[in-house]
């Protein structure tokens, strides 16, 4: 799927209004990717391209911490949240083979992994705006593209792929638009009301249900299938609970009583619940709206 790079700088251009020569191609040699115009970008050895250019960096390390990644590989490996990477292949049964599929925000890889052993003959590409995430996910993903860039500046060329998931991370729609084939699919994932309630509840004094995303239409899409999934998973140590309050936000946005009330658990019950809604693009949304394109 290397053939669907394009420079970034180059499409910075384009989004800068200087159209001409904006998707120009990625092209390797000598241990790097370059363009025509001597844009140079390093491919790592662990596999992955690092196509994020520091003016896109808002921060020295961006995205998810080394410590945070370890945690979400080490708790979904352990299969808690098998029934959502069954559900993603579910809903992408849509996506005939060999379709082009990015996980936007992929973390360290593992619906993609998930993807890639149920459809072997999707083409599946990964990005994060985590080099630690991106970093963790090449090396056991050695069949898909994985690049350190960010959703809002992705470097591929437009209408290439036939499906984008976006799982608990922030979908940019512009860029996904442009990015989607007419006919392709954005799979976003998201938690619902009652997400993680019992972690809530020990972290925080006052607890209220989680700020669910609306499933009502979004501008330039058109919404295809909604689906509320909902289960219980038994943590069975203070092992897994750590992990799991450490892959989230609630590890920086609870305070110092609560971790330890947590800390202090050896096992606990939690609710996942979480919205699976299925979009296409609205056919009478330009996808250069407000793009710059």
């Amino acid at each position: 799927m290397t053939e669907l790079l394009c420079c970034p700088v180059c499409l910075d251009s384009g989004f800068s209004g200087h159209t001409q020569a904006a998707e120009n191609p990625l092209v390797f040699g000598q241990g790097s990717w370059c363009c025509s115009h001597g844009h140079q970008f390093d491919q790592a050895r662990q596999g992955y391209i690092n196509v994020l250019p520091a003016q896109h960096k808002r921060s020295k390390d961006p995205g998810d911490s080394k410590a945070m990644v370890q945690a979400r590989r080490r708790f979904l490996e352990q299969g808690f949240y098998q029934p959502l990477a069954d559900a993603i292949g579910r809903m992408l049964q849509c996506v005939a083979d060999p379709g082009a599929v990015l996980d936007a925000g992929c973390g360290e890889g593992y619906y993609l992994r998930q993807l890639a052993a149920k459809r072997p003959g999707l083409q599946l590409l990964g990005n994060d705006i985590s080099k630690w995430a991106v970093r963790a996910a090449a090396p056991w993903h050695k069949t898909a593209t994985y690049l350190v860039a960010s959703n809002a500046r992705i470097p591929l060329t437009s209408g290439s792929l036939d499906a984008i998931i976006c799982a608990f991370g922030f979908a940019v729609d512009n860029e996904f638009l442009r990015l989607l084939k007419p006919t392709g699919y954005l799979l976003k994932v998201d938690p619902a009301s009652r997400h993680l309630n019992e972690l809530r509840q020990v972290l925080y004094n006052n607890a209220r249900d989680a700020e669910a995303e609306s499933t009502n239409s979004r501008a330039g899409w058109q919404l295809i299938e909604s689906e509320r999934l909902c289960f219980s998973i038994a943590l069975p140590t203070k092992d897994s609970i750590q992990d799991l309050v450490a892959m989230t936000p609630h590890q920086h946005k609870a305070g110092r009583d609560g971790l330890e009330r947590l800390s202090a658990l050896t096992s606990m019950t939690v609710t996942v619940d979480i919205t699976l809604n299925l979009y296409q693009p609205d056919s009478t949304h330009s996808i250069n709206e407000g793009a710059g394109l």
